[in-house]
């Protein structure tokens, strides 16, 4: 029920803004307070270039950010791969991804990790054998989709070979769970031994450093993209992709605090990069039918 209130309360929110507002709908790993002042530089530097307003809308729920999306309550989304398959199949192909971001090296894409405490005897998932693992959104390619279907594949039925599992609610929260020891392990984020959704949460303080460890890393997937609906007029998309990919330069120290410093930047991704997802985003929704 909280869920489906969100999500009320998170479309009548994006529908109050004017016709010519450009809105941007954000699935946060973290707080909506934390993401706003994280995206805010990036909001600031579009309504610059734009010459029109533009409205941030961040939900912790990917779901609430996919609906938005397809019901035309935002304009675009950034949301993880597995939220833009989600997106591509509820709206019958209706979606299109435009950038995606870039590492330290350049490069695109991300993985699903598995984190213990670092007090636990745990080095494998073998050792996790009738433990607790906190996913942390229905939704989400990393903290639940991607740890799923590669941990199946690798043996480990995740229904059966944990003794309990359940959904934190956002990374961050699954991974809070994790080390007040609600869990033994949690599944995140990891985009470079700098970036991880763990170190993310100890600069900020959330959690002591030091307090998690990796014992579990999936295939490389491609990273979060910006999405636009089938729908928008080339110009815009163009003129968007522009600003975007610019930002790093022309605002370097913007850049930097939305990336913490772990990114260099964005690039062009097509569709065709997001196939191996949308088949495992379709493998669990057929799991999750037949159970």
């Amino acid at each position: 029920m909280k869920k489906y209130l969100f999500l009320l309360l998170f479309l009548a929110g994006c529908g109050r803004a004017p016709v010519d507002t450009l809105k941007i709908g954000v699935s946060a790993t973290e707080s909506d307070a934390d993401a706003i002042k994280r995206y805010e530089p990036l909001r600031a530097h579009l309504e610059k270039k734009l010459a029109r307003k533009v409205e941030l809308r961040t939900a912790t729920d990917y779901s609430s950010v996919i609906e938005a999306l397809k019901s035309k309550q935002v304009d675009v989304a950034y949301f993880g791969a597995a939220a833009y398959a989600k997106a591509w199949l509820v709206t019958n192909g209706g979606v299109k991804p435009l950038l995606g971001t870039l590492d330290e090296g350049g490069t695109s894409g991300y993985y699903s990790i598995v984190v213990v405490p670092a007090a636990s005897p745990a080095k494998t998932i073998e050792d996790l054998r009738g433990k607790s693992l906190a996913f942390a959104d229905p939704n989400s390619t990393s903290g639940y989709l991607a740890p799923s279907f590669f941990l199946k594949e690798a043996g480990y039925e995740p229904k059966t070979f944990f003794a309990k599992t359940g959904f934190g609610g956002s990374h961050e929260m699954s991974i809070m769970a994790m080390v007040n020891g609600t869990y033994d392990a949690a599944a995140t984020w990891f985009y470079s031994e700098t970036r991880t959704n763990p170190l993310r949460m100890e600069g900020k303080g959330i959690i002591p450093k030091g307090s998690t460890r990796i014992i579990w890393k999936s295939p490389r997937m491609p990273s979060s993209p910006w999405t636009v609906r089938i729908d928008s007029p080339e110009e815009f998309n163009r003129r968007f992709a522009e600003i975007v990919m610019a930002f790093p330069k022309e605002d370097p120290e913007g850049f930097k605090f939305q990336s913490a410093q772990r990114e260099s930047g964005f690039g062009p991704v097509s569709h065709a990069d997001y196939l191996p997802v949308i088949r495992m985003v379709e493998a669990n929704l057929k799991q999750r039918k037949q159970e």
